[in-house]
């Protein structure tokens, strides 16, 4: 019987509370276990704290995932939640992904008060988004629209969309799900135009390597094959030396024992981009995806990533 409170370490947002929130939920059904027998700590990261520029340009993925590390490898955490796309392809000496639970809807939405779509927009038309790969395949799409940065929580973005800030922006889909906010989701977006980034969707829980009893706690809550399809993906990642600066797209899906993928990147304007796709036994996702990333690499060409 588990006494000891377990601590689960988690950014501060709205949409990071709810991931921790519905992490320890599960926890408490698969145990029979009490909520108040688990404490969530809020922890402030470097990505929260700069608003003032694109984080591409500021450190990139590792400024979510920081300080909460830290504080699970000096044990004031037990676990911490992330949001999958969020995690760098290394982490920190001493620390694992150990559990990712069922991945939510994977495709972005398009949010706008006045228009239907995006080739609904005028020519011209403001669109936010802080997302690269966002900006990317919206300029290949529509070259003559206006694609600026929009940086803030989810609901900062949706109150400077209602005050007219922008025309449009484009938002995960699985985010506005977990804080019922569907009611603002103008339409969604095909997944061959606009293939999501590598873990969207999926909450993932990093732990400390050898804490057995954190460990058997949260094996009650793991989702294979959610693990399967993202180890593909980040193995992929890891292979482009996938940043904040380059615009890069990646989906897995599994049917029976058998995973399928679909990369790609994507020049910063829009202007070129280039595909992969490959498939073979879920078993071997990690080096189906290493194999798709220097596919994909070699597909580019040496001068096409932005490092």
């Amino acid at each position: 019987m588990q006494t000891k409170l377990i601590k689960i370490g988690t950014r501060g947002s709205a949409l990071a509370l709810a991931q921790a929130h519905e992490t320890r939920a599960r926890l408490m059904a698969a145990h029979d276990m009490a909520e108040d027998q688990f404490e969530i700590v809020i922890i402030k990261t470097s990505g929260d704290m700069i608003q003032d520029r694109p984080l591409s340009e500021a450190g990139g993925k590792g400024l979510f995932t920081k300080e909460i590390e830290e504080a699970l490898l000096d044990g004031r955490i037990d676990l911490a939640v992330h949001s999958s796309k969020d995690m760098p392809t290394i982490l920190p000496e001493g620390l694992v992904l150990s559990t990712f639970l069922p991945r939510e809807d994977v495709r972005d939405a398009f949010l706008s008060p006045k228009y239907n779509s995006v080739q609904d927009l005028p020519r011209g038309a403001v669109v936010g988004s802080s997302s690269l790969r966002r900006q990317a395949q919206l300029k290949r799409l529509r070259p003559d629209l206006d694609v600026v940065m929009y940086r803030g929580n989810l609901q900062t973005r949706l109150r400077k969309l209602a005050e007219g800030a922008v025309d449009a922006t484009l938002l995960a889909h699985a985010g506005l799900r977990r804080l019922e906010l569907t009611e603002h989701v103008t339409c969604l977006l095909d997944e061959e135009q606009f293939l999501p980034a590598v873990g969207q969707g999926a909450i993932c829980i990093e732990t400390r390597e050898g804490d057995a009893v954190i460990h058997g706690l949260l094996s009650a809550i793991h989702d294979m094959p959610t693990e399967q399809r993202l180890t593909l993906e980040r193995a992929f990642l890891a292979e482009m030396d996938g940043s904040c600066r380059t615009p890069i797209g990646g989906l897995s899906k599994i049917e029976g024992d058998t995973i399928s993928f679909r990369g790609e990147v994507i020049k910063p304007d829009g202007s070129e981009s280039f595909e992969i796709t490959i498939s073979g036994a879920a078993s071997e996702a990690e080096a189906l995806g290493r194999q798709a990333g220097q596919a994909l690499k070699a597909k580019a060409g040496p001068d096409f990533l932005v490092v």
